[in-house]
């Protein structure tokens, strides 16, 4: 089994979730005592919470490759950022470390193809919906991506900051989540990217009416596949 390296706090609440899928997978594909052999860094988000402007991010992009070094450095064989808005980092890591990192938005296109979709939802950060990190990994396997309107992205950005973060998820949010999933879904949407690893803390598969994709699951799935060989 290889040892898996992961940067979490991003926020701590859906790290939390990391942790036990990878475990609970390992432990279903293997049997017995086994769990994944892994590093964890948590780091804490308020001190590498994204500047507004991601050309400000370059403090943010150190910080974050000088953890991936360190937890290569005591033998992890890949890379996982914990979140969907740290792999605005992805590339100068990865240029800076030797080990893989298994980025987030590339396996959530590989299983988006599964399903045969062509136009997704793109649901997160703000700046998961409006940089292009995210959504050049998906038009790469010939996906196209809608993002809710100016009005919806500041909403889901300041819950998730203000809110999830902090492990408060309401009734009212996940109603207006809804809202905001049906309007894609309007505007051609065969569906929603949950772009945003505390989101499948609110809404569970069975809250909507199309096609959702869990990026934790999606992405620590990888990371267990990554982990066996597979």
């Amino acid at each position: 089994m290889k040892t898996l390296g992961l940067i979490g706090g991003t926020s701590w609440v859906s790290t939390i979730d990391y942790y036990r899928i990878i475990n609970q997978q390992i432990n279903d594909r293997l049997g017995g005592l086994n769990a994944a052999r892994l590093i964890l860094y948590s780091l804490n988000y308020e001190e590498f919470k994204p500047p507004p402007d991601p050309k400000d991010w370059g403090a943010t992009s150190e910080g974050l490759t000088a953890i991936a070094k360190n937890l290569e450095a005591v033998g992890a064989e890949c890379i996982i950022l914990c979140a969907n808005t740290p792999h605005m980092a992805a590339d100068i890591i990865q240029k800076n470390i030797a080990i893989p990192l298994i980025h987030i938005a590339k396996e959530t296109s590989k299983e988006i193809t599964k399903h045969n979709l062509n136009k997704i939802g793109l649901i997160g950060t703000r700046f998961t919906m409006e940089q292009s990190f995210f959504k050049k990994k998906l038009s790469k396997y010939g996906i196209s991506t809608i993002i809710p309107e100016k009005d919806e992205r500041d909403y889901i950005h300041n819950t998730i900051f203000n809110e999830f973060a902090r492990g408060i998820f309401s009734d009212e949010i996940k109603k207006n989540y809804l809202q905001i999933m049906d309007n894609l879904m309007q505007r051609g949407a065969e569906g929603i990217i949950l772009g945003c690893t505390e989101i499948p803390m609110l809404l569970k598969p069975g809250d909507c009416k199309m096609k959702t994709f869990d990026t934790t699951l999606i992405h620590a799935t990888a990371a267990v596949n990554f982990a066996l060989g597979n």
